[in-house]
């Protein structure tokens, strides 16, 4: 897709995203980023320690998207692609997947839940690019996996005995109930989501 949009000259990295404040570019640096941060977090693991996701934290994190989201789109696209290829290769080895992650928020997070958390960012943000590339195309296993994890802590957030999804998001396809727990779909007459 990044290709495609490439070679067609429609990868504009300077045009809003989806997201708020975020350009094109934002969201390409952040998934580059991302991708850094679980190679990290698999190479302290390997040696037995716990290290920051982010080193520096929450302001190093943005400080960086920042500085690379004004990239031209080729190199953007060439990092993203160097990313992966890295992470797939540390992925390959020796992981301990007993490990721990030192997350953003404070809490420490299994290694072993990273790849999830990985399949997540990529396939959100995909989206949040806004190349053609919708909510219906993510893949159903993705979709049902996440769809049921996000359910649970959408109903964990709510008074005893008022845990259900509303009529208006269960009305809705698998794939917009989870954009709309994703906070990337609105339902009228609901609040968003705010799960993630």
């Amino acid at each position: 897709m990044l290709d495609e949009a490439l070679a067609e000259g429609r990868l504009d990295v300077a045009v809003p995203s989806r997201l708020p404040d975020w350009t094109v570019g934002h969201v390409l640096t952040h998934v580059a980023r991302n991708a850094d941060s679980i190679v990290r977090v698999l190479e302290g693991s390997r040696r037995g320690e716990i290290v920051e996701r982010y080193v520096g934290g929450s302001s190093a994190r943005n400080s960086a998207i920042e500085a690379g989201a004004a990239r031209p789109a080729a190199e953007q696209v060439d990092d993203v692609r160097r990313t992966i290829w890295r992470l797939e290769q540390t992925w390959a080895g020796d992981v301990n997947w007993d490990g721990q992650s030192l997350e953003l928020t404070g809490r420490l997070l299994a290694v072993r839940a990273l790849p999830h958390q990985r399949r997540r960012e990529v396939e959100v943000h995909r989206v949040d690019l806004g190349l053609g590339y919708e909510p219906a195309d993510w893949p159903a296993e993705y979709v049902r996996l996440e769809l049921r994890e996000l359910e649970m802590r959408w109903a964990a957030r709510r008074p005893m005995g008022l845990t259900g999804l509303p009529p208006e998001a269960l009305a809705l396809t698998p794939y917009e109930r989870l954009a709309w727990l994703l906070g990337r779909q609105d339902i009228d007459g609901l609040e968003p989501a705010g799960v993630m």
